[in-house]
């Protein structure tokens, strides 16, 4: 059984460009724009989102896609189904058409919530991984204001000051805690 620093001299170790005692995690940001009453409609919508995540994590990337557009066209309105065709997308290397949903996403969600940070990270990973770093920061920036670790873990690594003094910092602290290293 590990203790807390253990977790934190793991995680440096994993992260070396994150600032020592930061993680990344999985972000508990409340859905504040999907205030809809549960209805039966969304209830099925949200069923087919688990089907087309279950498609896409056995690699059925065209499968998960279908799916999706059903949940969709089934709530156009519900910006959930953008974010999870996004990413079947992005996986796909198909970006313009996940750049689409996410904007889409990201107009639903009022840029707020679960739905808008998310939508905002893949848009800035899409984004970085295409050279366009200034429009990544500025989607980092806006899922980071909704509480992203993992976008906050980003925007340190499109800071190349920030990243070295990070990477410097982290070998000293590595080279004190484990000498032998």
């Amino acid at each position: 059984m590990s203790n807390e620093n253990d977790k934190v001299i793991l995680n440096s170790i994993f992260n070396p460009l994150l600032p020592i005692g930061e993680t990344i995690s999985c972000e508990e940001i409340p859905d504040d724009t999907q205030d809809e009453i549960e209805t039966d409609r969304i209830k099925n919508v949200k069923c087919l989102e688990v089907e087309g995540v279950k498609a896409a994590e056995s690699g059925d990337l065209d499968e998960a896609i279908d799916i999706f557009t059903r949940a969709i066209q089934m709530a156009p309105e519900w910006a959930s189904g953008y974010n999870n065709r996004a990413q079947a997308f992005r996986l796909k290397g198909i970006s313009e058409d996940a750049l689409a949903d996410l904007d889409q996403a990201i107009a639903l969600s009022g840029r707020r919530g679960r739905a808008g940070c998310q939508a905002f990270c893949q848009r800035g990973l899409i984004h970085r991984k295409e050279g366009r770093h200034e429009l990544a920061k500025d989607d980092f920036e806006a899922a980071a204001a909704l509480g992203s670790e993992f976008a906050k873990a980003q925007l340190v690594q499109l800071n190349p000051y920030a990243a070295l003094c990070n990477k410097m910092l982290h070998s000293v602290m590595l080279n004190l805690r484990m000498p032998e290293l």
